[in-house]
Formats: structure tokens, C-alpha cells, sequence
């Protein structure tokens, strides 16, 4: 049953992210993918300066919508270069 919850929490981050970065989105796989990694990514970056990912939905889906902008935008950083 967790696996349902972190595509529907990888799914609404990866849109949000999307939404934010004025990218459209990358479809629904493409959301759940970028959305989940972001969530890695949130989770990782939010350990490594002291603060523990909040236990809720919504917190969940906060870090992860940040971490998979911050992955979004480094991304597009690289796909430039």
C-alpha cells in the first residue's frame, strides 16, 4: 500500500514542479518520476542540514515538490551545457 502513496506523493510533486518551473510537466510518468527522485533528493537535503522531513502528506509533498525543482533545475543546467 506505501507504494500507492509515494506515486500519488511523486505524481502531485513532479505537476507542482513542473508548474512552478513553467515546464508543463512531463507527463503522468515522467511527474511520478521526477517526483519521487525529488523526494530523495528533498529527503537527502533536508537530513544533511539538521531538519527531519515532516511526517505528514503535506510535508511529504513539500520536500519532495523542492527537491524535484532543485533536480528540474539542475537538469536544465545541464542539458544547456
Amino acid at each position: 500500500m506505501e507504494i500507492i502513496g509515494f506515486i500519488l506523493i511523486g505524481l502531485i510533486a513532479g505537476w507542482l514542479a513542473g508548474m512552478i518551473l513553467k515546464g508543463g510537466g512531463y507527463g503522468i510518468v515522467g511527474d511520478v518520476i521526477v517526483g519521487i527522485l525529488g523526494g530523495i533528493v528533498g529527503g537527502y537535503l533536508m537530513r544533511a542540514v539538521g531538519a527531519s522531513p515532516w511526517a505528514t502528506p503535506l510535508g511529504n509533498i513539500v520536500v519532495a515538490t523542492l527537491g524535484a525543482v532543485l533536480l528540474i533545475v539542475v537538469l536544465r543546467v545541464l542539458k544547456r551545457v
